[in-house]
């Protein structure tokens, strides 16, 4: 018996259509991550820079009667502010630190970030040459401004500089208790010199800042950390 062409009609639009429908593509756990959950309010921590820039750990030309850091001078912010960047050359706030120790202009830079909103408060200490003791300070974090970052320039140098960048305090919805961090030394790119003593020799332009290479810094080919950063919480 012949199928009735109606029932040929049919099948043949049931056909089209199922052919025409297309299956929904399936939500992966890779493909849209979700959002790390934020910390539900402000917090302080107690910001501990030690030296580990001594004259056992590096002892090439080390300038034992003049070595100290100048004091340093950091930030809580968002991830659209950095005080220094690797690939990116310096800002004339940077460039005077790194070369001179001094806060001006860095800190006018880090106060348009706070009015901006990019930056939540400046921290700052005084210099550190006994190497014995820390560069201890204080500074809030809030939920829009979860990272630290600071800076502080190795005395003597050409523009050296020890210093981390954006150190997250966030965790899991909270704020981490206790976190540590190396910092390592940097050539921040506005001074062509290569010793600790180096006359000044400027780069007109500047270039990059970049993680320093020089032999001074380095152990079987491998930077060695000048410092340690810790940062305590205290509240809440």
């Amino acid at each position: 018996m012949r199928p009735h062409p109606l029932h040929l009609l049919v099948i043949a639009l049931a056909a089209v259509a199922a052919c025409g429908k297309k299956e929904a593509p399936k939500r992966t756990a890779a493909s849209t991550p979700p959002a790390p959950p934020r910390a539900a309010g402000p917090a302080e921590y107690t910001v501990i820079v030690k030296s580990l820039w001594t004259k056992r750990n590096f002892p090439l030309e080390y300038p034992t009667n003049d070595a100290r850091f100048s004091g340093l001078i950091g930030a809580s912010h968002n991830a659209r502010y950095a005080i220094f960047t690797v690939g990116r050359k310096p800002t004339r706030g940077l460039e005077r630190l790194s070369e001179e120790g001094k806060h001006s202009p860095l800190n006018d830079e880090i106060q348009t970030a706070i009015d901006a909103g990019n930056a939540l408060e400046k921290f700052e200490s005084g210099n550190l040459k006994n190497f014995s003791d820390s560069m201890v300070t204080t500074v809030r974090v809030d939920p829009a401004h979860p990272l630290i970052s600071v800076v502080t320039m190795i005395q003597p140098s050409p523009d050296w500089f020890a210093g981390a960048s954006g150190v997250s305090l966030s965790e899991n919805g909270g704020w981490v208790k206790r976190r540590t961090v190396t910092m390592v030394a940097y050539d921040a790119g506005a001074d062509a010199g290569t010793t600790y003593k180096s006359a000044d020799r400027p780069r007109n332009p500047t270039r990059p800042t970049t993680r320093s290479t020089n032999r001074h810094f380095l152990s079987h080919g491998k930077a060695r950390p000048v410092a340690t950063l810790t940062l305590v919480r205290t509240s809440p």
